[in-house]
């Protein structure tokens, strides 16, 4: 765990009467079946205030109970725990410009297209704010089966706008941001993470396509009936990035909590310019926080922010980061108040139809921060509306 901690049994012990509506929130979510179980925790200031869980990897009352130390399938999140953190890192290296166009990286974007086609101004930048104009969601699976034959797929696709003029959070701009990363470092992103970011932090439980005998001690995401015919536990999730063999630049981490808690504690070090901080400065997060265009856009660089209507719920600063995961999953950043916290859940177990983690997520956020107030720890009030998410993982 991140300095300053103590055990999860101990941080257990005395965090259910300082937090007690943030488990009320959760307990009732997990008896209104919006998920069988989680794990949570916060850090404040380099210090682990909770690391906890409730509930079981599904609603059988034998299934294992969810511990703090539980991995789970995080989605989207590793949008920005893989794939973000490796374009900061290309970044600060002076190995990524974000100017760059997608078709001199990957000159099969540009194959087949006319000279007037606004792929060919598609930048970097545009996949990491989501304002490319590539779409949001295709199910490439549905016609692709083979690594190849997706990516190729995913190169094909139409712009549905002019990059820059439009922001739609699009899957399909970070599986190409992900090959665009390959293409710069010459190996693959999920070697290149492992290696330059998640060893030196320490994260030792994350990582892609867990191996088969450790998928037990995951709790499964759905009963697929649709794709794979088969409970789906321990593999990833969505299908694009099952298809493209596990690792993806949209999809396809597990972690856990105190994993995405040194994630944060790292960002947040580097923030306040402690020297402690391992891989990244000040100048890096300050660039990828920053909010971008087109106007009313919630999205930084790879990072999300908090809209009008935030999973974040009403405490986070207008200076705070985060980003959700499909699977149930959440890390928000408030860079001001220097706190993170990270909710872990299978809210599509056993399949995708429930959609309470919506109400859950911001309950639970404003709950955990109301906490720390009445306990002395300062945080910044909700700045001002900026804009309801587009789209929420």
């Amino acid at each position: 765990m991140p300095s300053k901690s103590t055990s999860s049994s101990a941080l257990s012990a005395s965090s259910r009467s300082r937090f007690a509506a943030a488990y009320r929130v959760l307990e009732e979510a997990i008896s209104g079946r919006a998920f069988p179980g989680c794990a949570f925790g916060v850090l404040v200031k380099d210090e682990v205030v909770l690391a906890d869980a409730l509930g079981r990897f599904t609603y059988d009352a034998t299934s294992p109970a969810v511990t703090a130390e539980t991995r789970y399938d995080i989605a989207s999140i590793t949008k920005v725990a893989s794939t973000t953190a490796a374009a900061m890192l290309l970044h600060q290296r002076g190995l990524l410009d974000l100017e760059t166009l997608l078709g001199e990286l990957l000159p099969g974007f540009l194959a087949a297209r006319s000279p007037s086609d606004p792929a060919r101004h598609v930048r970097l930048r545009h996949l990491l704010a989501h304002n490319s104009g590539l779409p949001g969601y295709v199910e490439l699976f549905r016609t692709a089966s083979t690594p190849e034959a997706l990516i190729n797929a995913c190169l094909k696709l139409p712009l549905e706008a002019e990059p820059g003029t439009r922001a739609v959070y699009s899957d399909p701009g970070f599986i190409l941001l992900g090959k665009a990363l390959e293409a710069l470092t010459g190996e693959a992103l999920s070697t290149w993470v492992a290696r330059e970011i998640f060893l030196p932090l320490g994260l030792a439980s994350t990582g892609f396509a867990p191996p088969a005998a450790e998928r037990s001690l995951i709790p499964p995401t759905e009963e697929d009936t649709a794709f794979r015919q088969r409970r789906i536990q321990g593999e990833v999730q969505d299908e694009n990035a099952w298809v493209l063999g596990g690792a993806a630049g949209h999809a396809g981490l597990f972690s856990n909590v105190p994993d995405l808690l040194r994630l944060g504690q790292e960002i947040l070090r580097a923030t306040g310019r402690r020297e402690n901080a391992r891989l990244y400065s000040v100048e890096t997060i300050d660039i990828f926080a920053r909010r971008q265009g087109p106007e009313g856009s919630s999205r930084a660089l790879g990072w999300d922010t908090p809209s009008k209507i935030s999973s974040s719920g009403r405490y986070f600063s207008r200076h705070s980061i985060g980003h959700l995961g499909y699977s149930g999953c959440s890390l928000w950043i408030d860079l001001d108040a220097a706190i993170a916290v990270v909710l872990l859940t299978n809210r599509t177990w056993p399949n995708r139809q429930c959609q309470l983690i919506r109400q859950v997520r911001p309950a639970f956020h404003d709950a955990i921060r109301e906490a720390l107030e009445s306990h002395g720890n300062a945080y910044s009030p909700a700045s001002p509306p900026f804009m309801e998410n587009s789209r929420s993982d």
